[in-house]
């Protein structure tokens, strides 16, 4: 059971890494941080679909095989995490383009 846990914060916090790739350089450009390092970023987000629905995917096993299993109750909590940064990378996916006209706006 912990391998599905680790699978599920894994996947979360990959997802979430993803779908900050176009709000974390201007982030970082304004906070003085810029470079062409942050190129890398673009090559991220041609990615970020197919490694948020294979976070879904693992959270998703993961709380299907915690319930048939009887460990629930113990890891409802970790299950719960992990479901909410999951949701927070599609929130910040969706939102993406509002998220960055007000971080260039702040410039």
């Amino acid at each position: 059971m912990k391998k599905y846990l680790t699978l599920s914060y894994l996947g979360s916090v990959s997802a979430l890494g993803v779908a900050t790739c176009c709000v974390l350089p201007l982030a970082m450009m304004l906070l003085g941080l810029g470079g062409s390092w942050l190129a890398v970023f673009g090559k991220i987000a041609a990615a970020s679909y197919y490694v948020l629905a294979i976070s879904t995917a693992l959270v998703a096993v993961s709380w299907f095989v915690s319930h048939r299993t009887g460990a629930l109750v113990n890891l409802k909590w970790w299950l719960v995490g992990s479901t909410a940064i999951t949701a927070l990378a599609w929130v910040i996916v969706f939102n993406e383009a509002q998220i960055n006209d007000y971080l260039i706006m702040q410039m």
